[in-house]
């Protein structure tokens, strides 16, 4: 998801018209309003090994019906199941293995759904649970930062309808594991729909089921799928289609849902996909749901990196650099959220991080050095190092998103200049040969040996140790694990340069500098965070001149500190 300062103030297509549910509303309880953090004993107890998840959607009542079938393998011995559902859609029915268990064997008072089972599991032994409920869920306040429903109409008066549910998590619409770490095996989706509505979904499309009485069911399949990455999109939706030959030898499909009478500027985005992915796949590596699809749906809020149906409502804008900077980063949330997903919130900069970096490293692909210092450049005034952006302990979705407590935006822009400081550092091979492995947990993917996977900090830390064959824990500790940047002090007597490192708490921080001496430009060790270099002294200095280094600015702290006075 992109932040607050980094996407523009929006307003939803002219078209769309609010419908009658209030945002906010109805209220959740503060276990709903949670994701992520520490996990119970009995969610660390089991594998979700696969979801069947069946759900009607009901327009003129703004609420949903369903039926969530979760598959079970218990990792250790346990007598009760604990699964994550908003209690405002209650529960009518549970049976676990095929029969049903009284209502007294199971609660959700607050939000964890706790089943007693009839029977107790051991080690390896699996349990099915069908869970029956309805009722009208959540309503995003402002989605996409505000998670839940969005209930909307388009121009014709159609139903236009989507989810967005990162920051509060998956058990706003079905019971789910709601951490990062809950991502099921295997997952199906059946979505009802009225007629004249399609329901684009993650995965692969398996079938498209008239009813009898005119509504449509439509059946996905999805491997490995992020928790919060499910999504529900209901409205009257064009598809544009088309297959794409990667440079790996397999065939990938292309789709775009698109409202109806948007068909033109509908083509042109989709025009947008192919370059994109030939980008990613040179850079990364292989499109990890290849045998899925690459997909993107039109929404009535401004966008989210669902899997393999990425939300898309930025209105086909356009902008300088030539291509849609909302299409690319959430795209770039296929390979660093969803393929790679972090096993706690805490080290979310590697989805949001890698995914910011990825547009400037797009302009550069396709545009040059040029175009890819201006972009930058627009990120470096936005960083605030306020907090630090890996705490080291578990945290939920919204205290990483929290400026008052946590890094915030940060997690993007300086998580983003962070990476362009250590690729300048230990070049291109190495950078991308350790974001592959990090993606990947390899170094030689291809379409069918690797599958999604959890990481963290400290292992991006080992691999960027293995690749190089050195520790650069004192770069990352200075970065990621305190607030405030390096600093970096200059002192010129005579025709001696000296600069040096100034970190908190005194870290070593042995960066090297480049240093332009009139027409040339010298690199300085900096060996213990300080280094000397002979200057003539009628030269004219530039210090780091191809800004290659993420540091200490006194005249953008100056700027901030004026645009805080002026209420920006």
């Amino acid at each position: 998801m992109a932040s607050l300062l980094y996407w523009p103030a929006i307003t939803l297509m002219a078209f769309a018209t609010t419908a009658a549910a209030e945002p906010g509303k109805p209220a959740l309880t503060e276990q709903t309003k949670r994701s992520g953090g520490p996990m119970s004993a009995e969610q660390k107890a089991v594998v979700l090994d696969h979801v069947d998840l069946a759900l009607e959607v009901l327009p003129q009542s703004e609420s949903i019906s369903g039926i969530a079938t979760l598959d079970f393998i218990a990792r250790s011995p346990l007598d009760r199941i604990v699964v994550d559902l908003d209690p405002n859609l209650p529960v009518s029915a549970i049976a676990v293995d095929g029969r049903d268990i009284d209502r007294s064997r199971w609660s959700n008072p607050e939000g964890q759904l706790t089943i007693n089972l009839p029977q107790s599991l051991a080690t390896g032994e699996k349990a099915s649970v069908r869970i029956t409920y309805a009722g009208k869920p959540h309503v995003a306040v402002r989605a996409p930062w505000d998670g839940g429903f969005v209930w909307s109409r388009t121009e014709s008066g159609k139903p236009w309808i989507a989810t967005a549910v990162q920051g509060e998590g998956c058990d706003l619409f079905w019971p789910c594991i709601d951490h990062p770490t809950g991502e099921p095996r295997t997952m199906t989706l059946h979505i009802t729909v009225p007629a004249g509505l399609a329901a684009p979904s993650n995965g692969a499309l398996k079938a498209i089921r008239p009813l009898p009485d005119g509504r449509t069911t439509y059946d996905w399949e999805a491997k490995n799928p992020n928790t919060y990455g499910i999504a529900l999109n209901v409205g009257p939706y064009k598809l544009i289609k088309a297959d794409y030959r990667s440079r790996y030898g397999n065939v990938i499909p292309m789709e775009y849902w698109h409202l109806e009478g948007r068909e033109k500027q509908a083509a042109g985005l989709f025009a947008e996909f192919a370059p994109m992915l030939d980008f990613f796949e040179a850079t990364i590596g292989p499109y990890p749901f290849g045998d899925e699809k690459v997909g993107v749906v039109e929404t009535p809020y401004l966008g989210m990196e669902h899997q393999t149906i990425n939300g898309y409502g930025n209105n086909y804008a356009k902008q300088a650099i030539g291509f849609d900077w909302l299409l690319q980063h959430e795209f770039a949330h296929e390979w660093f959220a969803n393929q790679l997903t972090v096993a706690d919130w805490d080290d979310f900069w590697l989805h949001e991080g890698f995914g910011t970096y990825m547009q400037p490293l797009y302009g550069r692909w396709r545009e040059g050095e040029a175009r890819y210092a201006a972009m930058l450049d627009t990120h470096r005034s936005l960083i605030v190092n306020k907090f630090p952006i890996v705490s080291g302990s578990p945290k939920t979705e919204s205290e990483v998103y929290d400026p008052k407590s946590g890094p915030a935006n940060d997690i993007y822009y300086k998580a983003a200049w962070m990476l362009h400081t250590l690729r300048n550092l230990i070049g291109d091979p190495a950078f991308f040969d350790a974001t592959r492995r990090l993606v990947y947990g390899r170094p030689d993917p291809k379409p069918g040996n690797f599958t999604p996977r959890y990481s963290s900090t400290g292992e991006f830390q080992k691999i960027v140790r293995d690749v190089i064959g050195r520790d650069y824990d004192w770069f990352f500790d200075a970065y990621l694990h305190s607030p405030d940047l390096p600093e970096l002090i200059e002192e010129r007597t005579g025709d001696r340069l000296t600069l040096r490192w100034k970190t908190a708490g005194g870290r070593p921080f042995p960066l090297p500098v480049e240093v332009q001496i009139a027409d040339r430009i010298e690199k300085v060790a900096m060996t213990g965070g300080q280094g000397t270099i002979s200057v003539p002294q009628d030269a004219h200095v530039v210090i780091d001149p191809n800004a290659r280094i993420l540091r200490r600015s006194k005249n953008i702290e100056a700027l901030q500190a004026w645009q805080l006075k002026q209420g920006k």
